[in-house]
């Protein structure tokens, strides 16, 4: 089903659509605002309304992380295949300052990136790597900065992993 809606309406477009109507995505307030067909770029907002102030009425600091949440993660799976193992590992926000407005953020994930990414992969059988994505104001202005650790494997290596350790390897 999935292939067949991918086809008929763009993979970038069946994502934005499934994000935002799902429980998980669409409860964090945020909107996927676009997702490219490569999964290279995703742009989202965070609108300043109802379901997303907090007491004193700004942005919630649960609604700032979590809109950002998981989307390196998703990206980075359908980039690389049924092949590799992603995980988000931990993560860190740093309130720069308080959202009184719409904010955004853009995930941009660039070719370089990748083949490196595939290079160390390759060589360790599994990694973590670092990636950040700045909550922003229509002119670039900081107010969130988020950083994720995520965590990289082989499928082989991963379930090897597992193994060794009397589990079974649920990726």
């Amino acid at each position: 089903m999935r292939k067949k809606l991918e086809k008929w309406i763009g993979t970038g477009r069946l994502f934005k659509f499934l994000f935002n109507v799902s429980p998980m995505y669409w409860s964090t307030g945020g909107r996927v605002m676009s997702w490219s067909d490569d999964h290279q770029n995703v742009k989202i907002k965070l609108p300043l309304n109802y379901r997303t102030t907090n007491y004193v009425g700004t942005l919630y600091g649960g609604s700032l992380y979590s809109c950002v949440d998981g989307i390196y993660m998703v990206q980075l799976i359908n980039i690389l295949g049924k092949e590799y193992v992603v995980w988000d590992k931990s993560a860190t926000i740093r309130f720069r300052r308080p959202g009184n407005q719409t904010l955004y953020a853009e995930f941009d994930i660039s070719d370089a990136f990748l083949n490196q990414l595939k290079l160390d992969v390759a060589e360790a059988g599994e990694l973590d790597r670092t990636v950040q994505v700045n909550l922003v104001d229509k002119e670039g202005k900081v107010y969130a900065e988020v950083e994720k650790v995520l965590y990289f494997a082989t499928k082989e290596f991963y379930r090897q992993k597992m193994e060794k350790r009397g589990r079974t390897a649920n990726a």
